[in-house]
């Protein structure tokens, strides 16, 4: 049935207007211009690794998982090309973030930097000045870390989420949701054809999902529902959440969609992301695939510095945190036990050495 509907260019990038690329690099060109779409996994963080309690423990207690059990983690955005321009779904970490040095006692560990977000994305090719639209699913620094390379591009995000930012001006559509119901989910926004900002509540106050439609599937860029797919065939939440009623709804609904709907999951936080949108693999929630374990994990120094694991704030002693009284020169394990990251707010046990 494919092959009746897609003839085989063998192109790269941009060079093809029409099309579809599979694992080996194959663009399969549409002949259908109206409907042109491609999909492409901004890569910048591999062989990390995460605890199974911080994946799955949000609801039953960490305390109930083995924290000897480790999954693989990563960090990739998604790029959506369309003939009505070129869309972001989230902006990767600062440039000037540190890289993290994971100890025994680290819970998410996204690993060794692979490039920037604008060298990623020029490697795709793709230039700033390309990109129309960015779809932001949550307030979280690895989403919105490079935001501002993109001075002309529409910015969609929640209301909830604009505010925590501090973000306005022409280029931010504060998304209101009024495009009504999106299958089961209750509010949507459609932002071109076939790519919609789903209201999707839990892991933030403003969180949305990125859905794009595409063949007959349903290509769904989550942000953080889950931080590995273990925990989606397993039907649990993370311990990362501001609202966890709104958390558990949001997971109840999209395994309600993936029952009822064909849909490639593309989550940010594990290589399964890119695996999976490279293998056009769609989800079968009664049949989950056989784990794939972190390879060999080294341990590295730390310098000093600190980073929130939930937001991507970094705790620099140099500079300490003095609107919240902290001088400068103290040392991280000398804050104060009820101190609390400046962003996000979380405790201090939710931070990494960098």
């Amino acid at each position: 049935m494919i092959k009746a509907r897609f003839d085989i260019c063998y192109c790269s990038g941009r060079d093809a207007p029409y099309g579809r690329v599979n694992a080996g690099g194959v663009l399969f060109q549409s002949r259908e211009k109206g409907k042109f779409m491609v999909i492409k996994a901004v890569k910048l963080y591999g062989n990390g690794f995460m605890t199974e309690p911080f994946a799955k423990g949000g609801e039953d207690g960490p305390d109930r998982f083995d924290p000897k059990v480790k999954y693989r983690s990563s960090l990739q955005n998604f790029v959506v090309e369309t003939d009505e321009g070129v869309f972001l779904v989230d902006t990767g970490m600062p440039v000037e973030t540190p890289d993290a040095a994971p100890d025994e006692s680290t819970v998410i560990y996204m690993g060794a930097r692979i490039a920037d977000y604008v060298t990623a994305l020029k490697n795709l090719g793709y230039a700033p000045e390309d990109v129309k639209g960015i779809l932001v699913t949550h307030k979280h620094a690895d989403h919105t870390g490079e935001l501002r390379a993109f001075p002309n591009a529409k910015i969609y995000l929640s209301e909830a989420e604009a505010d925590a930012l501090g973000l306005s001006g022409d280029n931010v559509v504060r998304v209101r949701f009024t495009d009504g119901a999106y299958h089961n989910f209750p509010a949507s926004q459609r932002i071109a054809a076939g790519l919609y900002l789903i209201e999707a509540k839990g892991h933030t106050t403003g969180n949305s999902i990125v859905i794009a439609e595409k063949d007959g599937r349903f290509y769904m860029m989550h942000g953080d529902v889950t931080y590995t797919d273990e925990a989606l065939y397993d039907n649990k939440l993370s311990v990362v959440y501001e609202d966890a009623a709104e958390a558990r709804r949001t997971l109840d609904l999209v395994r309600e969609f993936i029952r009822s709907n064909p849909t490639v999951y593309l989550s940010t936080h594990t290589p399964l992301g890119y695996e999976n949108l490279e293998g056009d693999v769609v989800v079968d929630l009664a049949n989950p695939p056989a784990t794939v374990f972190p390879e060999e994990i080294v341990y590295k120094t730390s310098t000093g510095k600190y980073i929130c694991s939930v937001c991507g704030y970094v705790y620099d002693p140099e500079k300490g945190d003095p609107k919240n009284g902290i001088p400068a020169g103290t040392a991280f394990e000398d804050l104060p036990d009820d101190w609390r990251c400046p962003r996000c707010r979380k405790s201090k046990d939710k931070f990494e050495r960098a």
